[in-house]
């Protein structure tokens, strides 16, 4: 099912409002090249009459899943809520209409786009976390074992980027109360609830961004040591992301975008140290 609120969100239609996005990446949170980020959370339901397992989750509740996608400033470009929680997290985004076309390249996604101050030319790639595979689109971090130094930097760029989505899930979770309870109403009502809160969030961020979100509601970072300040809402308890993802048979040419970015990272670093930085388990896995 889909619900006409889904359209109410600005997913670019050019190249050139692609790059909108990508520079805001970049200019926020310096990961270029990044349209965007995607994430998801499970909103709890009470169980449907009649619906067995349908919608019961791998958390043990019943559930329907918001699936989307978040620019630089934390707005909700796509959002669907349609899919029930039993289906795997990793197939969750392949249900939306928006997976769909990015699959069948109708997104008008730009062409691979040479890295700043690099020779590099990689895909333009969506940014995220365990949940999801690791795609030629889509940038997951490294195993967290047995990581070299460049892997190291990636993981911590990949980091700083994906809070983006997750400071907007809880933005919007903490802000809107009907999202915290399990809802009575049906599934698709439930889906409704859920895409008009994501759409006045949008509305709110454009049009009363200084009091709807306060200070010290979302993740910081103090440049000085450059440790992360959780915002209150990662203190709430009502944070129900997606289940990580333990597959490990990536394309070898999705493990090739991610080395690229990994390299080109680690060079700026190492320029900005001027080349004093520990190469330690350099080989990489």
């Amino acid at each position: 099912m889909t619900n006409n609120l889904t359209s109410k969100f600005q997913i670019p239609k050019t190249e050139a409002e692609w790059k909108v996005i990508t520079n805001g990446f970049n200019d926020k949170w310096n990961f270029p090249n990044s349209l965007r980020e995607r994430g998801g959370k499970h909103v709890s339901i009470k169980k449907p009459p009649h619906t067995g397992s349908y919608y019961y989750n791998y958390k043990n509740f019943f559930s329907i899943v918001l699936m989307a996608v978040v620019n630089s400033n934390y707005e909700f470009i796509m959002a669907d809520a349609s899919t029930n929680g039993r289906i795997s997290d990793r197939g969750i985004l392949g249900n939306t209409t928006f997976g769909k076309a990015l699959v069948d390249k109708l997104l008008q996604i730009p062409e691979p786009g040479t890295l700043p101050n690099s020779e590099k030319k990689p895909p333009f790639v969506l940014v995220g976390d365990d949940a999801f595979a690791l795609t030629e689109h889509f940038m997951k971090p490294y195993g967290q074992t047995g990581l070299t130094a460049e892997q190291q930097i990636f993981n911590y760029r990949l980091s700083r980027a994906r809070r983006v989505a997750e400071n907007a899930f809880g933005i919007l979770v903490s802000r809107f109360g009907v999202l915290q309870l399990p809802t009575v109403l049906s599934p698709q009502k439930a889906q409704t609830i859920v895409l008009t809160c994501c759409y006045l969030h949008n509305y709110l961020l454009r049009n009363q961004a200084h009091t709807y979100i306060s200070r010290g509601s979302v993740d910081t970072e103090d440049f000085q040591s450059g440790n992360i300040i959780d915002g209150r809402w990662r203190t709430s308890g009502q944070s129900t992301l997606l289940q990580t993802s333990h597959s490990r048979n990536s394309p070898a040419s999705s493990k090739a975008v991610r080395d690229s970015y990994c390299d080109f990272f680690f060079l700026i670093m190492k320029a900005r140290f001027h080349g004093n930085i520990n190469l330690h388990n350099k080989s990489k896995k």
